[in-house]
């Protein structure tokens, strides 16, 4: 009887032990919340090369996908320029570690074609990923697939991608000939027909992963993203880039209601700082994002590693240091290089000057000649003390040369009304000069004129806002001739600076970033002095009176002044424009949409 039960035992052991093995273990949630069947979908954008945080992307995919959530990684571009990391190789290093990673789709951003439109198609060939761009053409034709279904579980998650078209003249006009992009219009019926097109595929969500952004210089062209979500239906989110906007700050601008529509709009930031993060479950969609401080990696994996090696190399080779500097130089972008004179815009545009005139051999006086670059060419700080190439290719990343463009005086005032034509809003265009003293007056309206040909940017019907006082300290002339000393990019039109592009150019063929190393190096004998401690007064910026702020309105009331939406008030009234519901909700009797709201309005502003 014991050897008989002792046989029974061991079979029902055996059974026990089969049965452990056949039915896997219970994922563990995350953040408490369980992921068993659950889709993620991962995103970032504007990485600009910070491949330290790729690994950290990697460990957050990894955690979702142990779970047990079906995870989808994408990127809203701007991904192989920013740092020498990704830059030195033409994006080459970028594209490995998001091989690495395991990124399944990404859309093109402006600055992917920094390095030209066939570097990118052969970046393309590289990724294991596609890259996806519905309204860019080469000579006629689409390029990129426009749209591709992901399957995740029993769900079809169909995703096409935009890039903006801001791009035609963003990137160095060489260096895409042949490219256009589709804009204003005719973008928005390309991405409704992309809608339909998926819909018809029989997609369960809509995805597009857009490089479009919602910075107010692009308003005039309705290229924004939160433009397009007003004419185009049946998108379910859309993944943006550009404008390097937080979340919170898409939530701003979307009345706090991160929506346009029935579309959830959703950005990161820049520079890996978090992942966004969107749960599909059902008919519920989550939007959030994780900050990349709170992800532990594991510093042995294979993305930590060979982000380490790139980085190490990369070291090496430029981070010896070869000078110094006794001040902070601003690199900022608001305020700061596209807002306003700074003193690393004199920095790099008194090198211009002094590589092109220390030879001589120009076709004018030493009187006539200016410098002019463009703001948002200039995409980081220095830092005082030491200085390497390193910092410098930071600075200057794109590979620009040096170039000598000869105009009239009416021709380089244009270019000056242009490239300042909203201001004090933030522009890419707007100009870093030496060699001359100008005015723009921001209580006068730019006189919009025609859109320049192929650009996203209009022509002044007048001269309104910028006046020239003076050129080296002399008179300045409409009808003189004057030698302006620009980047490449500049000189043949680029950015604002299409009036230039009919004028005959001369380029030095000097790397913008090694006249810049020469000059400290040889001019200023390896130290930037306090002489450059502050800007030097070339840009007075006249700007409107700034209104007095509302009289306090009684304890536990706000009065709504022109401008105002609700997270502006939270942020107020609470120091944390997130708190925007508590606000609404107080006052739902009153408002029936969070956009609703009108100046002179009074809200209950309940307690914190």
């Amino acid at each position: 009887m014991k050897r008989v039960q002792s046989k029974l035992l061991a079979l029902l052991l055996a059974m026990v032990l089969a049965f452990s093995l056949a039915v896997p273990a219970f994922a563990a949630p995350v953040d408490g919340v369980e992921m068993e069947g659950k889709i993620v979908i991962l995103h970032t954008n504007d990485v600009h090369g910070a491949i330290e945080n790729y690994a950290k992307v990697a460990a957050l995919k990894a955690q979702y996908e142990e779970a047990g959530a079906v995870v989808l990684l994408m990127d809203a571009g701007d991904f192989i320029q920013g740092t020498t990391n990704v830059s030195d190789s033409e994006g080459a290093t970028a594209v490995e570690l998001m091989n690495l990673v395991g990124y399944d789709v990404a859309a093109p951003g402006n600055h992917e074609f920094d390095y030209g439109y066939f570097n990118l198609t052969n970046l393309a060939k590289a990724a294991d990923f596609p890259i996806l761009a519905a309204n860019i053409k080469y000579e006629g034709k689409t390029p990129f697939d426009a749209h591709i279904v992901l399957e995740a579980g029993e769900k079809k998650i169909g995703v096409f991608g935009l890039s903006t078209p801001e791009t035609a003249t963003k990137a160095h006009p060489a260096k895409i000939k042949g490219v256009t992009f589709v804009g204003g219009e005719d973008l928005y019926a390309l991405a409704q027909g992309e809608v339909k097109s998926l819909q018809g595929e029989g997609c369960d969500y809509i995805i597009c992963l857009g490089h479009l952004g919602i910075d107010d210089e692009t308003a005039a062209t309705k290229n924004r993203s939160i433009d397009l979500l007003e004419q185009v239906n049946g998108i379910d989110v859309f993944i943006d880039g550009h404008s390097h906007s937080t979340l919170e700050e898409v939530k701003e601008a979307t009345g706090g209601a991160g929506k346009v529509g029935d579309t959830y709009l959703t950005s990161t930031g820049t520079k890996l700082a978090n992942v966004g993060r969107i749960i599909l479950d059902g008919e519920t969609i989550t939007i959030d994002s994780v900050s990349t401080e709170g992800i532990e990696a594991p510093e042995d994996s294979e993305v930590a590693k060979r982000a380490a090696a790139i980085a190490e190399e990369i070291e090496t080779e430029y981070g010896a240091a070869f000078a110094a500097s006794k001040v902070d130089l601003n690199g900022d972008r608001d305020p700061g290089n596209r807002t306003e004179e700074t003193n690393l815009g004199d920095l790099i545009t008194d090198a211009m000057v002094w590589l092109v005139t220390k030879d001589g051999g120009l076709e004018v006086d030493d009187d006539h000649v200016v410098a002019m670059t463009n703001g948002g060419g200039i995409r980081a700080p220095i830092a005082k003390g030491d200085i390497s190439k390193n910092d410098v290719n930071t600075v200057l990343p794109f590979g620009n040369t040096v170039a000598v463009v000869y105009v009239t005086g009416e021709q380089l005032l244009e270019v000056l009304e242009a490239s300042t034509y909203c201001t004090p809003t933030a522009v890419g265009g707007f100009p870093q000069i030496a060699g001359m003293n100008i005015t723009v007056d921001t209580t006068k309206e730019f006189d919009q004129g025609e859109l320049y040909p192929d650009t996203t940017y209009y022509a002044p019907a007048s001269i309104n806002r910028v006046s020239v006082d003076s050129v080296n300290g002399k008179d300045f002339s409409l009808t003189d001739t004057y030698a302006v000393i620009s980047n490449d990019f500049c000189a043949v039109g680029g950015d604002t600076y299409y009036a230039f592009s009919t004028a005959t150019v001369v380029d030095t063929g000097v790397a913008l970033d090694v006249a810049l190393m020469q000059y400290i190096t040889d001019e200023l004998d390896g130290t930037i002095s306090e002489a450059y401690a502050q800007p030097a007064g070339r840009i007075t910026v006249v700007k409107p009176e700034v209104e007095p702020e509302p009289e306090p309105a009684p304890e536990g009331t706000y009065t709504v002044v022109p401008g105002d939406n609700l997270s502006k008030i939270a942020h107020k009234q609470y120091g944390d424009s997130s708190k925007w519901r508590v606000i609404y909700e107080a006052n739902k009797g009153l408002i029936s949409n969070p956009n609703q709201i009108w100046p002179g309005q009074v809200l209950v502003i309940p307690a914190a």
